[in-house]
């Protein structure tokens, strides 16, 4: 799409939100407060708001390639803290998709320059697993459930973050683990059980 074709568009949005409601965007314009924190992946078929059919202001959306929470990423940890802290999100999303080119990259052994240290964090959840999914003989399955896991690390990442700990002795934040699947077009809760999960891993990070 041309970059003319998009100015183009979005005067026939305005027009179209105006048609019915004059005081649309005199309200957008007044603040947000979304009680949901929606991480996901950069993919350009993955977009948030409408897959979850959620408006303008009831989701905080931060994306990045393979919807990753590597503690050393500054804006990761600063969207979270911004969206706890600031925001009072109660919610908090970590979204894959099936499909994922970053997670499919991971899985190989090319060296693909600055994007290694970034992949790094989803090989780093292959070796934490490694024995679940070379079980796994269908590359196919072996790569879709990576994707799981991938998710459930990402949450517990954030989990593990000083902003949700803090936030949690307040109020009860709520994390969750989803997996798009692009072929159907559904959200897939893993129902992470994150008490078993953490149970093991409670004295080394003292999570609250």
């Amino acid at each position: 799409m041309k970059i003319k074709e998009i100015i183009k568009n979005n005067k026939k949005w305005v027009e179209s939100k105006l048609e019915l409601d004059k005081d649309y965007f005199t309200n957008l314009a007044k603040g947000q407060s979304p009680s949901i924190l929606y991480i996901g992946c950069s993919d350009s078929r993955v977009t948030a708001e409408e897959m979850m059919g959620v408006g303008p202001g009831e989701a905080f959306v931060h994306r990045n390639i393979a919807n990753l929470v590597p503690n050393t990423d500054l804006s990761a940890m600063s969207v979270i803290t911004y969206a706890l802290e600031h925001l009072k999100v109660n919610d908090i999303i970590i979204c894959g998709h099936y499909g994922c080119g970053g997670v499919k990259a991971a899985m190989q052994s090319a060296d693909l320059g600055i994007l290694n240290p970034w992949l790094r964090n989803i090989r780093d959840v292959y070796r934490l697993h490694s024995d679940e999914l070379m079980a796994i003989e269908n590359e196919e399955e072996r790569y879709k459930r990576l994707i799981e896991l991938n998710v459930v690390e990402q949450c517990i990442n954030v989990i593990k973050t000083s902003s949700i700990q803090k936030a949690n002795r307040e109020r009860k934040i709520k994390v969750h683990g989803w997996v798009f699947d692009l072929s159907s077009g559904q959200i897939i809760d893993l129902e992470i059980n994150f008490d078993k999960i953490l149970a093991n891993i409670m004295e080394i990070y003292h999570l609250d």
